[in-house]
Parts: C-alpha cells; sequence; structure tokens
C-alpha cells in the first residue's frame, strides 16, 4: 500500500537497491582501463589509473537468475594506491573469493590443485567469470547509496550449490586453465609509485572509492 501523500517520513530511500546482504550468481565483466605494468603481471589493457593516481579494475557485475536477474552492479576492484597497500588486499582477498567460488573451491583447500586453481594467466582469465557474490550496500563518490560487491560465496555455504544450480562453468571460455603458471614472484612497488601522478583516464562516476583511494 503507498504511504500518505502528506508524509514522507516512511518512504523508502532508493527503492532501487538490491538488499544488502542478498546473495547473487553474477558475471564479472572488466571495463579496460588501457593501463598495463608488465611488473605487475597487469597486463592486455584492464587495469585503469585514475587521476589520482590509484589503479584498479572498472568491475561490472550482472545477475543472472533470481528476482534481481539482468540488474547490474558497478564497481572497483582495488590494485594499487600511494596512501598504503590496504586497497590492494581488499582487491587481492575479493579476487580470491572469486576464483573460490567459480571455481568451486574451499577457502580452507590449499592443496596443490587449489592452490593452482588461484592462479591466473591476467585478468583476462577474470572477465566473463561467473561466481555467486555476496551484494553489500555502498556510498559513490556523492555520498549517495549504491550497491556494490566486496565478497565472494564460496562451496562451504549452505546457499553455494543451489546459487550456482551445478552447471555454471568454472571458467570463462577464453580461460581455459591449460596454461602453465609462471613462478609466483613477491609483489614489487610499482615504479611510477614515486612519480608525479601522470595524466589518466577519469575514473567512473559510478564507482566507489575508499577514503585511502582517493
Amino acid at each position: 500500500m503507498t504511504g500518505s501523500w502528506n508524509d514522507f517520513n516512511d518512504a523508502k530511500q532508493n527503492a532501487n537497491l538490491i538488499p544488502k546482504g542478498t546473495l547473487a550468481r553474477v558475471r564479472l565483466t572488466i571495463r579496460p582501463g588501457g593501463f598495463d605494468d608488465e611488473s605487475q603481471g597487469w597486463i592486455g589493457g584492464y587495469a585503469t589509473r585514475g587521476v589520482t593516481g590509484s589503479v584498479y579494475l572498472n568491475a561490472e557485475y550482472t545477475v543472472l537468475e533470481g528476482p534481481y536477474a539482468k540488474r547490474k552492479v558497478f564497481s572497483m576492484i582495488g590494485l594499487y594506491s600511494a596512501k598504503g597497500p590496504e586497497w590492494a588486499n581488499m582487491g587481492r582477498s575479493l579476487v580470491r573469493g572469486i576464483l573460490n567460488s567459480a571455481r568451486g573451491l574451499s577457502d580452507k583447500d590449499n592443496s596443490p590443485q587449489a592452490q593452482q586453481a588461484r592462479r591466473i594467466s591476467g585478468f583476462v582469465d577474470l572477465d566473463g567469470v561467473e561466481f555467486v557474490a555476496r551484494i553489500d550496500v555502498g556510498a559513490d563518490t556523492n555520498g549517495d547509496e549504491k550497491n556494490d560487491i566486496r565478497s565472494a560465496v564460496t562451496p562451504d555455504h549452505k546457499e553455494y550449490a543451489a546459487l550456482m544450480g551445478g552447471g555454471a562453468p568454472a571458467y570463462p571460455a577464453h580461460a581455459q586453465p591449460t596454461y602453465t603458471p609462471a613462478p609466483v614472484q613477491p609483489p614489487q612497488q610499482p615504479a611510477y609509485a614515486s612519480q608525479a601522478p601522470q595524466q589518466a583516464a577519469p575514473a567512473p562516476a559510478v564507482g566507489v572509492r575508499p577514503t585511502w583511494a582517493k
């Protein structure tokens, strides 16, 4: 029932938001930003460098099934911030969760097979991957509420199997695990970290930017 047209205290704020905590199967699409750094393994033009010098993946998640099917969530996956490692660590944690969810791995599984499955040849392996996401609510650059995705649901969750449907591809078609990953090297400080910021593509208007990445 619609509320009173004289009293708007009970009106819902941003009714278009997907409720916080919703679990949904989504497909990740990376919108290329054209920034590469081979020393970090950032190749293929997938990364974006913002005007402040922060580097991230410009992520678009499409809900595949359920009451919110075809809805899209826009977010960032942090790769680098001059203000410290926190944003990059959050980004790495999210990607680990995405791989666990997409490839049917428990986060506690440290077998050689699981470790192999958590390695990628590049961001191309993430583009198009399907997984179960926990949808959150954050704020955009204007402070308005928007949906966000900060974590993935793994097979340990009781609803995972039903949400994945048992037939979800573990890998996008272009990212079948036929490659032999190179030995993992310790992350290096990007060479541009100490340089003056260069002109770069502006950050997307809808993205969420943590305070430490501004």
